[in-house]
């Protein structure tokens, strides 16, 4: 019989306190989405106001100790110090406008209010949290949806994934850990993201479909071994493979044609989309590049003098504490904001000192770059580095590109790797150059780039091909 007992058991337990969600929100927002982040809270704020003056005193005050603000409570600051010395102490540091009106209105720049449209990646980070995952799984599910094309595709490898949260966590993640993860995820809408290839993003669909659809299983024999005969348009070898007569064969490839290549594409848009940069890289004759925050990029915000006059030490009456409650609200967003500025201006730097050939020469010259590479220099999770990377953008004398743009997976061995990016900018230079009445195939385009010190597979070289939406040699051949 069991008798009831009391036990004690001494663990650690990560706890987000609400400023540091709040700071992980706002590192994760597109400029226009933090543009409309910042016009809310001054609506709802009212010691917060909107200011079109920029001033050097504003951006210095706000470079705070981050972990010394995160422990101090709102109570005991207010009470310890007079709040003629708290005012005072703003004043001075630039946080407060003194000539403020008191009415507390938001003027300030005009915002577009259009609505932000769900991504791919919303849809499947909400979906993601649905499942059963522990805090292990859950990290190696952010860091896979991280890692999705615009395509849906999981083109960055399972294993390079792998390394690079284990470069982070204190329990080592398993290849067994990152399938069984990946295999939940592959469950989830829309049908096929997490695809490795095509064949996977097809048989994927195929799955859901009712298991006596007619033709089911050679559909997914045809799609798992003979799409490259579907592609060269060899019907009559498919019959041969697959024991199919014709009207059977038709059948198959209506299914298939049914089917999405690329799901990601449900969720991107097709309006034009103004980008403001967030950073900008300034050209110095002598002193090089200087990547620098975009002072235009986001409204400032600042705090209402008189209201912040108004808080009377000691009083806990309701108007008072209503005052106290939205001051520091007010003032956790301002670090919050801080903090995201030097976090992105941090992994800036970094990216565009890794990658300063690329701004020199090209995508040729385009370095094999991940995102443990930054997060191990610049001392931040991966999974943070990704979210600053994403939707923020540089502008360069080479052209305007989002963060993302700058990374690219190792191909080769150590010592020896070059860039997928630059391996695909070559391969699109060499078939623009090539005869129109000889393509180059594919073994010849391996031989081609072994002679620049390029070693790369002929599946490898056809697979980039592909992705850049160029056909196999034998369709690209046409007369002089």
């Amino acid at each position: 019989m069991m008798t009831p007992s009391l036990q004690l058991n001494i663990g650690a337990h990560l706890t987000m306190t609400p400023q540091l969600q709040q700071a992980i929100h706002l590192l994760q927002l597109s400029t226009l989405d933090l543009r409309r982040e910042i016009e809310l809270a001054v609506e709802h704020n009212p010691m917060l106001m909107l200011v079109d003056t920029f001033d050097d005193a504003y951006e210095l005050a706000l470079e705070d100790d981050w972990s010394a603000a995160e422990n101090t409570d709102s109570e005991e600051s207010f009470d310890d110090a007079g709040i003629d010395e708290e005012r005072e102490g703003m004043l001075a540091e630039g946080l407060i406008n003194p000539t403020a009106p008191s009415s507390g209105g938001t003027e300030g720049p005009d915002i577009e209010r259009n609505a932000r449209e769900e991504t791919l990646k919303d849809v499947l980070y909400r979906q993601a949290s649905l499942l059963p995952l522990n805090d292990q799984q859950q990290l190696i599910a952010d860091a896979l949806i991280d890692a999705l094309d615009e395509r849906g595709y999981l083109s960055q490898p399972l294993n390079e994934l792998r390394d690079g949260l284990n470069a982070q966590l204190r329990e080592p993640v398993s290849d067994t850990d990152m399938h069984a993860v990946l295999s939940q995820l592959q469950q989830l809408e829309p049908t096929g993201v997490f695809a490795r290839d095509l064949s996977e993003c097809l048989l994927l669909q195929l799955n859901t479909l009712p298991s006596d659809t007619p033709l089911l299983p050679q559909a997914r024999r045809l799609v798992r071994q003979f799409l490259e005969i579907l592609a060269a348009h060899d019907f009559k070898r498919l019959k041969r493979r697959l024991t199919l007569d014709d009207e059977s064969l038709d059948e198959i490839i209506a299914m298939i044609r049914r089917l999405d290549p690329a799901p990601g594409r449900l969720y991107s848009s097709e309006t034009d989309n103004y980008v403001i940069p967030d950073l900008v890289l300034r050209r110095h004759p002598r002193q090089g590049g200087e990547v620098e925050l975009n002072p235009l990029a986001l409204p400032r915000v600042s705090l209402h003098d008189e209201y912040v006059h108004l808080i009377r030490r000691g009083d806990r009456s309701e108007g008072n504490q209503f005052l106290r409650h939205h001051l520091q609200e007010a003032r956790w967003l301002m670090k919050s904001l801080s903090s995201r500025n030097d976090t992105l201006l941090k992994v800036g730097r970094e990216i565009i000192r890794r990658q300063h050939a690329f701004l020199d020469h090209g995508e040729e010259a385009m370095k094999p770059l991940v995102l443990a590479d930054i997060a191990e220099v610049v001392g931040l999770h991966e999974s943070t580095v990704s979210r600053v990377t994403t939707q923020k953008y540089i502008h360069t004398p080479r052209g305007l590109f989002e963060l993302k743009h700058f990374f690219s997976s190792h191909v080769g061995q150590a010592g020896d790797a070059h860039s997928s990016t630059a391996i695909r900018a070559k391969l699109k230079k060499l078939i623009a150059q090539e005869p129109p009445h000889k393509p180059l195939s594919d073994a010849r385009l391996v031989a081609l780039l072994a002679e620049d010190d390029i070693t790369v597979a002929r599946r490898t070289v056809a697979k980039y091909r592909e992705s850049m939406g160029i056909p196999a040699s034998s369709e690209r051949k046409r007369l002089a």
